[in-house]
């Protein structure tokens, strides 16, 4: 198994994640070769939490324009997983 830091690559922050927050899902951007089951142990391991579901989603690349050069953003997979009602994660809880 890899190893849960590679798996977990950083937290996501924004509006729509911290409201979330209240019904106890998190969100992560994850490596992009990992499935759900690994994303859940990770969780588990790395925060010492009870998974309850997790679910993914591809983020496609955004063109981007800064003069006249042209670019696009990273294409990058997200996770949000789901606790038990019990569970929480501190790193989150200091809003």
């Amino acid at each position: 198994m890899v190893e849960a830091e590679r798996i977990v690559i950083r937290p996501v922050i924004s509006e729509k994640s911290y409201a979330q927050i209240d019904h106890h899902r998190y969100t992560f951007e994850v490596h992009p070769q990992a499935h759900k089951t690994m994303i859940a142990q990770a969780i588990e391991q790395l925060f010492n939490v009870t998974v309850i579901s997790v679910s993914t989603a591809n983020v496609k690349p955004k063109p981007k324009r800064r003069g006249v050069s042209r670019g696009r953003t990273a294409a990058w997979k997200k996770a949000v997983v789901q606790l038990a009602p019990t569970d929480k994660i501190e790193f989150f809880e200091g809003r």
